[in-house]
Order: structure tokens, then sequence, then C-alpha cells
């Protein structure tokens, strides 16, 4: 049985383990498994599980996508890239590679979905070879939060060109605090939140944005999918704002992980 798994803490639901084991059943794929191995210290559990049989892959979850690196033999460009790995690769021989499937995922569902958007309101205009939004004009963008996550939405945002702030409670030289965003939110027409604000079940609450000066300008990207459309979402969706959730990145980086693993 070839094994495959989560690690992080807490487990306490997984997006991962039901993706996996409905992925296996529907396309026949036997002699798999994937488990939830919940580890609140990396240090003392993780070599035991890298030495499980058969055990061929796991993603990585908070808070542990940067405490993994050093048991790591190698990492992949993806990884270096963002600083962080949520995704192992055992080798045949061994060693153990680290990839950042976020990376990919967040990126193929940016691109796809300004693409789409943009493409609607400009065939609505008589415009038939539309560019991608983010190539039509300057794109700036904030970061809410400076988790694991954000990590690899910043190294997507700079692949990509659009030029990016950091928000987080706390002031640095680098970037700003929620109470400066008022006096600047109509530069920045993207808004990425990767911090937890408004997962379930606190669905009440949402970052703290000048939402009302919102406008159908903005873009609004929750990394959050549970509930499908948060606060965050629903409060840009009443100023007329285009809004997407964190579930098709969540399919895009799981399906890349499955690749990674597959690949040897």
């Amino acid at each position: 049985m070839t094994r495959f798994g989560l690690i992080g803490f807490p487990l306490t639901h997984s997006f991962s383990q039901k993706y996996f084991t409905e992925k296996f059943a529907r396309e026949g794929i036997t002699g798999c498994r994937y488990d939830l191995f919940e580890m609140p210290d990396v240090a003392t559990a993780l070599p035991e599980l890298l030495d499980l049989p058969n055990l061929r892959g796991l993603n990585v979850t908070i808070p542990h996508k940067q405490a993994v690196l050093p048991f790591l033999t190698q990492l992949d460009a993806s990884a270096e890239k963002v600083g962080a790995v949520n995704v192992i690769r055992l080798e045949d021989d061994g060693s153990r590679t680290g990839f950042n499937s976020d990376y990919y995922g967040f990126r193929q569902s940016l691109e796809a979905w300004m693409s789409l958007e943009r493409g609607a309101e400009s065939e609505e205009q008589g415009v038939a070879d539309a560019k991608p939004y983010a190539l039509r004009s300057p794109l700036h963008a904030l970061v809410l939060g400076t988790g694991g996550a954000s990590k690899a939405v910043v190294a997507a945002l700079t692949d990509l060109g659009i030029s990016h702030k950091m928000v987080s409670r706390t002031k640095t030289a680098d970037n700003l605090t929620y109470s400066e965003l008022p006096a600047v939110i109509k530069q920045y027409q993207l808004i990425v939140n990767c911090s937890p604000v408004g997962t379930y079940p606190n669905v009440d609450a949402a970052p703290e944005l000048p939402y009302e000066q919102l406008t159908d300008r903005h873009w609004l990207y929750d990394l959050v999918y549970n509930p499908a459309e948060t606060l965050f979402m629903k409060k840009g969706l009443a100023q007329g704002a285009h809004v997407m959730n964190g579930l098709e990145m969540l399919v895009l980086q799981a399906e890349k992980a499955w690749e990674i693993w597959q690949t040897n």
C-alpha cells in the first residue's frame, strides 16, 4: 500500500484527505491511501514518520511549512522561490525533496480568474482580442497576512510583475498596517486575504478594511474556502468588487502535488 498524508497542527478537518480519498475512488487509483498525521512538533515526530514503510509523499500545512526545511535533502525551484514547503516527495534513493504547490495553485487560479472576468467585460464592450486584466494595465496588490501562504502568493505576484505590499498588524519598514489602509486602498486594485480571518466557524469576522472605498475596479481573492462566501467577499460584492474564494487554488495545488509524487 503506497502511503500519502498531511502533516500539520491542528488538523481538525482536512480538504486534502477528503480530496485525495475521493480522487482515488473516482479515478480507480488502487493501492493508495491518504492519512492525517497531526503533529505539534516536527522535530520529535517527523523523523519517525519519514521512515514509515511505503510512504511516498506528504502535504505540509500550518504551522510547519518552514519547520520541515531542515529535514529535507533538497528543494525544488518553487520551494526555493517561496521559502516554504507544502509538498514533500520521498525519492527512491532515500532523499527528500521539498516543493511548493501553493505557488502553482494561486498563480494559475489568479491568471484564469482575472482573464475570464476581464474577457467577459471586454466582449460586452466589443473588444475581440482582450488581454488578461493583469496585462492590460498596471496592477498593484495588497497581501493581507504574513504567514506561510502569503509567501507563495508574494512569489506568484512577483513573477507576474504585479507590485504588492504586505499588510499586518505590526508595522515594519516593508509593510503597511491595517490602520494605514484608508489613505491608500484606492491605489491597490487586487486584495488577497492570506489570513485565516473569516474561516468557519468564525464566519462573522473579516479583515479590517475600509470596505466603503471599494469599487468595481477592485478584485478580492480570499484564500479561505470555508465558508464559500466569506464576509470579506460579501462586503466586496456589496461595493461591486469582483470576488473569489480559495477552493480552486486548493484543487490546483492538490493536483500539482499528485503530479509531483508521480514524477520520480
